[in-house]
């Protein structure tokens, strides 16, 4: 029992000597739980916590994209089916296929008659003497809903890129005017990519 009493003794002494007079219980009781950084030191914050949630949140959305596009393939197009309007002289040229995803309606404007992906490509020469009041500018189309506008007079330019369309949609390339364009060196064409292919 002595040797017991005589430990705590030693604990008592040497924490009475470690810690100072000024800092006993009652202090110890006062003291905040975190130590506060000095003032003008960077803190982390709310907006760091943001970032990283925006990161992740876009990672799992880039994911679930990948998991969509591996559980409902596009198909490759079986038949080659493409279009072409211009350069003037030449009107619309079309692949022959049996079953045609596309339908001339006038000189660039056509028909979808196919559900697919589709890579719509062109250019554009300008014609550098148009002297109009109407602006330059060229549009491609979709529904009446502008892909794409070109309003560079200066150089040829390219028009297109890669779509989801449907059947019933209607693409055509338009001018403010037709002398801004030097039609025998504008055209554009469309071709059938794929189909996609819902799994049941």
């Amino acid at each position: 029992m002595t040797l017991h009493r005589s430990v705590i003794t030693c604990e008592y002494r040497l924490s009475a000597a470690v810690i100072p007079p000024k800092m006993r219980l009652s202090h110890m009781e006062t003291m905040p739980l975190s130590q506060s950084s000095p003032q003008g030191a960077p803190r982390s914050s709310w907006k760091m916590w943001l970032l990283c949630s925006a990161i992740v949140v876009l990672l799992l959305l880039c994911s679930f994209s990948i998991l969509i596009l591996t559980f409902l393939p596009l198909q490759t197009a079986k038949e080659p089916c493409a279009a072409k309007f211009g350069p003037l002289p030449l009107k619309w040229q079309m692949a022959s296929s049996e079953h045609p995803c596309v339908n001339k309606i006038s000189d660039w404007k056509l028909g979808i008659l196919q559900n697919g992906l589709y890579l719509i490509y062109g250019q554009v020469a300008p014609n550098e003497t148009y002297k109009e009041l109407a602006p330059f500018k060229v549009q491609l189309r979709k529904n009446e809903d502008i892909i794409q506008t070109l309003t560079n007079k200066s150089k040829i330019q390219y028009v297109g890129g890669t779509y989801e369309l449907h059947a019933g949609d209607v693409i055509e390339l338009i001018f403010n005017s037709e002398h801004q364009v030097l039609e025998n060196n504008t055209y554009w064409g469309i071709i059938l990519l794929a189909n996609p292919q819902f799994i049941s």
